[in-house]
Parts: structure tokens; C-alpha cells; sequence
């Protein structure tokens, strides 16, 4: 019954993560492991009303007091890239070198453990809130990958559930483990430690 949540209309997926994070067992951790990790997955196709869905949902659980601190990995990106001084420098270096050069610098001034998480780390500890929302997974690939940002952040952000909305699946099988599938087609990245929001009950 619950894993077609994700498959019902966005109102009903609404209805869902609104009951779930909203309730006590959610807020205070219970019956969950030591990380409170939830990945909110979504169709790639999806990602504009999911993107809608986001603000109604935060805008209403702020209204039934619960504090949303969202964090959009692309905005922050651009942040940590202006911050460094390197912003302007890769805007006028884009056209002259190859994708896999940009990446590469990319990867290094955005190393999640270096740089990423100490930049979100900073935004937690200057923030009063209940849950943490991170977004714009989509939009960093292939510079950051999300099951990195998951592992770095473990020492960081639990304390409060963050809820990462996902474009993609997130699977669990035997043979092969737990996955965070991006776009639907890249089966590459191993996470397990996380929870299906969709399989949480309220």
C-alpha cells in the first residue's frame, strides 16, 4: 500500500509528507536509526510541480509551527563559488575548457567534506529549526553527488530529520543494496542508511 504513494497525484504525496513530518515520531526521531536521513523521491518529469509542492508543503507545516530550514544545493553552490572568488573566473573560463576540466574544478572547490557540508553545516548552526529540506540534487550533477553529500553530512545534520528531494528512485534490493538511482539511469551511487518518505508511516 504505501510505496504507490509515490505514484499517487501531488496532492495526495502532499497529504502524505505533510502527515508525516508534521507528527511527533517524525520530529523526535522515534524508530528511526542514528541518522534521520528521508529521501523524498520524484519523476525527473515531475520536478517543477514537485518543486511547487516543496514551498506549499513548507509554507504549511511552518504554519502548524514546525521549522522548515531549506537548503537548495545549487544556491548554495553559486554561494561557496562567489565566496571563494572563483565565480566569475569559471563563468569566463566555461567556453574555453572541456566539460570534464570544468567538472573537475568543480568537484574540487564543491568537495562536499571540504567545503559543501562546512558551508551547510554553517547555515544549521546559524538557524533555529525542526527540519531540514535539501533540493536541487538535479541541478549539481555530476559535480556533487548526492550519496556524497549524505555520507558527509551524517556527522552533521543528526540532531534533525532532513528530508532530500530526489529525482529518481531510491531502491532497496538483496543483492545489491540500497541505491539512489538519479534521473532514473544512473545506478551508481550506494546509500542505505536513508528512509523512503513515501514507506514512513504518520
Amino acid at each position: 500500500m504505501t510505496a504507490d504513494i509515490a505514484k499517487m497525484p501531488m496532492q495526495g504525496r502532499f497529504q502524505h509528507l505533510f502527515a508525516v513530518i508534521s507528527g511527533q515520531r517524525f520530529l523526535n526521531k522515534r524508530g528511526y536509526n542514528e541518522v534521520p536521513f528521508f529521501i523524498c523521491p520524484f519523476k525527473p518529469e515531475e520536478s517543477v510541480e514537485m518543486e511547487r509542492l516543496q514551498r506549499q508543503l513548507a509554507n504549511r507545516l511552518e504554519q502548524a509551527g514546525v521549522r522548515i530550514l531549506e537548503i537548495n544545493l545549487y544556491d548554495l553552490s553559486i554561494e561557496i563559488l562567489k565566496a571563494r572568488d572563483v565565480w566569475d573566473q569559471i563563468i569566463e573560463m566555461e567556453d574555453s575548457v572541456s566539460k570534464m576540466q570544468l567538472q573537475e574544478l568543480l568537484q574540487g572547490v564543491l568537495d562536499p567534506e571540504a567545503h559543501l557540508v562546512p558551508a551547510i553545516a554553517a547555515k544549521l548552526a546559524s538557524s533555529d529549526f525542526d527540519v531540514l529540506f535539501l533540493s536541487g540534487v538535479g541541478e549539481v550533477f555530476p559535480y556533487i553527488r548526492s550519496h556524497n553529500v549524505l555520507n558527509n553530512l551524517q556527522s552533521t545534520a543528526k540532531e534533525k530529520p532532513t528530508v532530500m528531494f530526489f529525482p529518481g528512485a531510491y531502491t532497496h534490493s538483496l543483492e545489491s543494496g540500497a541505491s539512489l538511482d538519479l534521473f532514473g539511469r544512473l545506478h551508481d551511487d550506494k546509500y542505505y542508511r536513508a528512509f523512503n518518505i513515501f514507506h514512513c508511516e504518520a
